[in-house]
């Protein structure tokens, strides 16, 4: 772990990981890069560059995907891996994490969150605001739960899927990898197809 936090991205995402860092109180600064030239303090951090220059920081700084969209995010945390950067995980403190929980690196975990025992949480992951996982999930690499997710025991969501804010998944069901979910949608049966869905159950719509 280093003294310095750099967080890629420095929009709604990348600014809600920032408030999580410092309620954290790891480290001893914490910067963002962001492509919008015009951006120079965000959340009264400073943005000290482009995405395009975190090879410059390895030494010094821990880095951290603040990119809610998965296929990007997947792109520079792997870009990350090769390079030898140190990424951490960034853990609510007004979270609940139950027993025997492992959560991946570079997986956000936000406030407000329950995730109950048992549960096996992949790299790069977003947990987002209000959302709950009951005992036995387990969510691939990638997954990005929108806030007020709720899914119940034994849920797999396969790597990349992305579910909506306040969307419901039943007990004992998977859902295949690259799956989008519409806000609100309820899965009731194993989605084995790749697509968006919506609706109450959910259907796919392409």
């Amino acid at each position: 772990m280093n003294k310095n936090l750099l967080i890629i991205g420095a929009s709604g995402h990348g600014k809600v990981v920032a408030d999580i860092a410092l309620k954290i109180g790891k480290w001893d600064s914490i910067s963002f890069l962001d492509d919008n030239k015009n951006k120079k303090i965000s959340m009264g951090l400073n943005v000290i560059g482009n995405t395009t220059r975190f090879v410059d920081y390895i030494k010094e700084y821990d880095i951290f995907v603040g990119i809610g969209n998965n296929k990007i995010r997947r792109e520079i945390y792997n870009t990350l891996k090769q390079i030898g950067a140190s990424i951490p995980t960034l853990i609510h403190p007004n979270s609940v994490i139950g027993s025997d929980v492992k959560v991946g690196e570079g997986t956000v975990i936000m406030a407000g969150v329950i995730i109950n025992c048992c549960t096996t949480i992949g790299k790069g992951c977003i947990i987002n605001t209000g959302s709950t996982l009951d005992h036995d999930n387990e969510l691939e690499n990638f997954v990005h739960l929108s806030p007020g997710v709720h899914l119940a025991g034994s849920v797999k969501i396969g790597s990349d899927s992305w579910l909506g804010v306040g969307s419901v998944v039943k007990n004992n069901i998977e859902i295949v990898e690259n799956t989008t979910l519409g806000a609100g949608a309820v899965v009731v049966k194993d989605i084995n197809e790749a697509g968006v869905y919506i609706g109450i159950p959910a259907r796919r719509v392409k």
